[in-house]
């Protein structure tokens, strides 16, 4: 045959198969009771935005990763306007813009402030995928912010939220996971008292801070000094810092105590006695406290002057969080974002947010080898249909239990009739209990069922063949119909308890 298209995906994006989509709901659907005991409600935005509304909101580097669509159809004009152009759209890179343009268009008439929100979609940027990394040009985040508040309560929030959706999915605390928060506003009270005090130089010092855990020891010193050249060849611009003055500013970032409040101690030390400084510090010690209020441990979270976050939009206190051992990079991170909102409206709005990467953490997870159910299916039983039998009968039951609320499959495949193929097939597919009515059954009245989990476990020790023919009875009984469902409910109850 020819003219055939070659199935393929495009580089840097990908399908998610049913075994990492069944792993993926479950840790999204453990993240979303999180979120919502918190209080947070589910928002959506389009995944394409106007060009001007994703340009130069994430800094200059986000811009370059945006890949921009344009419409081959031209917009047709309202009676009285002008012909239009095509109009210059782009795919969202993250879902804080977004957010911060839909503040702007809904409050306070639709939307009341304080107001918190949590939304999981795709986002996508023209990086350099990393599949080993979970690094991909279409990526799932799982968003969560408060907006209308700059109490840094609402930071520790977060950071609370963050620690909370991790515990949930069994992370371990400290040793699992690590959460570094951190406030801008400390480098920038450093940089000022040391005469950096000018916006655009500040920025690019934390831009270069971003990539500590990214490049070597003397690239790091190389761009807060004169520049280097990448592997490539190409020049990346220093920030111009002289050795002391760098020097100066490793030690800054490099402090850290045995607790959050010694770590904010050693840091207020040595920083400039004014009144940036010490506003800064006064702010980051009230978030401290809030933390410690909330019982967000010092294991699980500590405070880290070196972390910056790359992003431009960051005014404040910020996070990133990594799953130890993981090999995947940091999973989540977030921070106050003040003036977003500012770019859609006069009426400033104050926010703080984090976002969690699905892709990464279910990467990490699976480098772990952390999984939450070897089931292929989203179904507890399934219902075979038996040789020399009618196969209404085994549609006929299936109804009843889905009737009944028991997720259950009818079995449509090839091997209808084939007790033995039918049986392989739910054992690898992972279901709780099978169901057979076979000749004997339908004449008795009654029905086989079958605790499948119970049957693997007694096989797994298997020594001779009476063990394996007494094996393949183990967790199987014959009941009236009448007692099916209640024996299927018993058979899943067990099964629950064990896995809890």
């Amino acid at each position: 045959m020819t003219g055939l298209v070659r199935p393929q995906n495009l580089r840097g994006f990908r399908d998610l198969l049913p075994e990492e989509m069944l792993l993926r709901n479950e840790v999204v659907a453990r993240i979303t009771k999180v979120y919502e005991s918190f209080g947070f409600v589910p928002l959506d935005t389009p995944v394409l935005e106007s060009l001007p509304t994703l340009l130069g909101s994430g800094g200059e580097e986000a811009d370059k990763q945006i890949f921009i669509v344009r419409e081959n159809v031209k917009p047709v004009a309202a009676e009285g306007e002008e012909e239009a152009g095509p109009v210059e759209v782009g795919m969202r890179f993250d879902l804080t813009v977004p957010f911060a343009r839909i503040i702007a268009q809904y409050a306070p008439q639709q939307i009341k402030l304080p107001f918190r929100r949590y939304h999981c979609g795709p986002v996508f940027r023209a990086d350099d995928p990393q599949p080993e990394q979970g690094r991909f040009r279409q990526f799932t985040q799982f968003d969560a912010d408060i907006a209308g508040s700059s109490t840094v309560a609402a930071d520790a929030e977060i950071v609370a939220l963050l620690t909370s959706a991790f515990d949930a999915l069994d992370l371990g605390r400290g040793d699992g996971y690590v959460v570094r928060v951190n406030n801008r506003k400390l480098v920038d009270a450093f940089l000022a008292g040391v005469g950096i005090g000018e916006f655009e130089v500040a920025r690019h010092v934390l831009r270069v801070l971003d990539k500590a855990d990214k490049i070597t020891p003397e690239a790091l010193r190389a761009e807060l000094g004169e520049g280097r050249f990448d592997v490539s060849g190409d020049r990346i611009r220093g920030v111009g810092l002289a050795e002391d003055l760098i020097d100066r500013l490793l030690a800054f970032v490099g402090v850290q105590g045995a607790t959050r409040t010694e770590t904010l101690d050693r840091l207020a030390a040595l920083l400039p006695d004014d009144e940036q400084a010490q506003a800064a510090v006064a702010e980051v010690r009230e978030f401290l406290g809030h933390l410690k209020a909330l019982g967000v441990s010092e294991a699980g979270v500590k405070l880290d002057p070196s972390l910056a976050r790359g992003l431009a939009y960051y005014t404040g206190t910020v996070y990133e969080a990594t799953l130890v051992g993981a090999g995947v990079g940091s999973i989540g991170g977030g921070g106050r974002y003040d003036g977003l909102v500012s770019r859609f409206s006069d009426d400033p709005v104050a926010a703080v947010g984090v976002s969690i990467g699905i892709d990464r953490l279910v990467t990490g997870l699976a480098n772990l080898g952390i999984a939450y159910s070897t089931a292929k299916t989203t179904a507890d039983v399934v219902v075979l249909v038996m040789p020399k039998v009618d196969p209404v009968e085994a549609t006929r039951v299936s109804a009843l239990l889905r009737e009944a609320g028991v997720a259950t499959e009818l079995y449509v495949g090839e091997s209808v009739g084939k007790v033995g193929k039918q049986l392989a097939y739910a054992n690898n597919q992972g279901f709780k209990a099978a169901v057979m009515i076979g000749g004997n059954e339908v004449k008795d009245g009654t029905v086989t069922v079958k605790n499948l989990i119970a049957g693997a476990e007694s096989r797994a020790a298997i020594a001779d063949n009476s063990e394996y023919r007494a094996a393949k009875a183990a967790g199987q009984m014959t009941v009236p119909r009448a007692e099916l469902l209640a024996t299927v409910r018993e058979i899943l109850g067990t099964v629950s308890e064990e896995n809890r």
